[in-house]
């Protein structure tokens, strides 16, 4: 497949233009040339030394992830952005990234991965960022207490075996569910106006143990790359069907 036509692919699938002033990620082609053929594309989770390395040790013609290398544009390409960079041009692989797109994408987005985990019904957009949204909400299908909510987190995500932290401020049997993965608690005040029981995300600040607590909600954190292994995975199935050969990277951070 043409480079450019995998490019405007994923591009319409994920509404990239409909983020663009949303972003701080560079979404869409961050490396690569006008024009290549592609047969094998690689995904993971970030575009950093590791994954490039392994992709091209793969053969891959391209890597996709979720956190890719230019965040707002560069002012030189010097020390480490040079040596991240200078490996993909050296082997001819493209990077493509989407962020924010990833994130809130309906069906392959990462909160609808973590929606799936938890069995979630009667779905709909959350997490307003301007005229979209980067997460999901919905009811569970069997209301679970904070401890079952920790395991289920700890049993099905990429965790590196560090454990899911649960502020268990919140109703004893939590259905109600809103999600916005990685670092998501900037959304608390909009899980609190909702009326959910609970906020699932990645990653927490400080004040958002006492924001929880004076709210009465419950937050679950469990973790910045286990809540985003999901839309990478679920851009791979998708190219897979395309027909191309493909990779699929775990590199997790414990974070």
């Amino acid at each position: 497949m043409d480079l450019s036509e995998f490019t405007a692919r994923l591009d319409e699938e994920l509404r990239h233009d409909d983020y663009a002033d949303l972003d701080a990620s560079a979404n869409g082609l961050q490396v690569g040339p006008d024009e290549a053929e592609l047969e094998h594309v690689a995904f993971a989770v970030d575009g950093v030394e590791e994954t490039f390395e392994r992709a091209i040790d793969a053969g891959a013609d391209a890597l996709v992830v979720h956190h890719g290398i230019s965040w707002g544009g560069f002012d030189r390409v010097t020390g480490r952005t040079y040596d991240r960079i200078a490996p993909l041009i050296e082997h001819d692989c493209a990077l493509y990234v989407s962020h924010l797109p990833l994130d809130g994408h309906q069906e392959l987005g990462n909160a609808a991965g973590v929606a799936d985990v938890l069995d979630l019904e009667d779905r709909k957009p959350f997490g307003e960022l301007g005229p979209e949204y980067i997460g999901q909400r919905g009811i569970a299908s069997q209301s679970f207490g904070a401890e079952e909510l920790r395991e289920r987190l700890e049993s099905e995500l990429v965790t590196d075996d560090h454990s899911v932290r649960v502020l268990d401020f919140g109703p004893d049997e939590l259905e109600d569910v809103a999600i916005v993965t990685g670092s998501g608690t900037d959304w608390l005040d909009e899980a609190v106006d909702a009326g959910v029981d609970v906020l699932v995300t990645g990653e927490g600040k400080q004040k958002v143990y006492h924001e929880a607590r004076e709210a009465g909600i419950t937050v679950a954190l469990a973790g910045h790359y286990a809540t985003e292994t999901f839309g990478v995975r679920s851009l791979h199935d998708l190219v897979e069907d395309w027909g191309l050969e493909t990779s699929y990277f775990e590199v997790p951070t414990g974070l």
